[in-house]
């Protein structure tokens, strides 16, 4: 589930093929019927966070601030200020590992992306999104029972999410994040994304991620091509 969500991604940007309609169609396959996600959802987020990277109001990925984190050296002295105190900050580094990385895919993406479908009306995305669930049954029902397979489906959705937060924050949270300042796009991209090491192993891990800077200003690169 983890590395088809890096494909999707490659497909989501248009990346994998020459032709955009291609890229659009198999995006839509892999998303929908091998993760059960409507590309809809995924690309009206994601195509925010790149136009604003690490912009607080306009970047989805920031939106757990000040809700549950204290983000960026200016929004976390801005809650000083005004004296905010949704959740106890100074402990931050230490709840970040049970509301962050576990809960996400499996409580909140879980439910919203049906939301999000049923919502906007992407019945095409829906039914991608079924065509997964119904296979995913069928495959484990006979072998595992209704409890079985549920339990199955957790599991992976929690371990697929702490993989998934992991990857997407390290190279943009420890970055300049604030409202938008109306800077040229380059030094954008530059102030809220970072590297990480280069090593067969993270390049798998991360869907080659971990070249972020890359990424964020060639979005459209095969990924293979950004340590060129």
């Amino acid at each position: 589930q983890a590395q088809a969500g890096w494909l999707q991604h490659d497909f989501g940007h248009l990346s994998v093929f020459s032709k955009s309609r291609w890229n659009h169609w198999v995006h839509k396959f892999v998303i929908g019927h091998l993760k059960g996600a409507p590309a809809s959802w995924w690309n009206h987020l994601h195509f925010q966070h790149h136009a604003k990277p690490n912009c607080f109001r306009k970047d989805p990925d920031v939106n757990m601030h000040p809700l549950f984190f204290a983000l960026g050296k200016t929004l976390s002295v801005e809650l000083g200020v005004q004296k905010k105190k949704f959740m106890p900050y100074n402990h931050q580094h230490k709840y970040f590992f049970i509301i962050g990385p576990p809960a996400l895919v499996p409580l909140y993406f879980q439910w919203y992306i049906f939301y999000f479908a049923v919502q906007r009306k992407q019945w095409v995305d829906l039914a991608w999104m079924l065509s997964f669930y119904i296979r995913f049954f069928l495959t484990y029902f006979p072998f595992l029972g209704v409890k079985g397979t549920l339990g199955l489906h957790l599991l992976v959705r929690f371990i697929e999410s702490n993989w998934f937060v992991w990857v997407t924050q390290m190279n943009h949270i420890p970055m300049h994040i604030d409202y938008d300042k109306n800077v040229d796009w380059f030094s954008t991209q530059l102030q809220a994304t970072c590297n990480v090491h280069q090593s067969l192993f993270n390049d798998w891990f991360s869907g080659h991620l971990n070249f972020q800077i890359e990424h964020h200003l060639f979005p459209t690169m095969p990924r293979h091509n950004y340590c060129k």
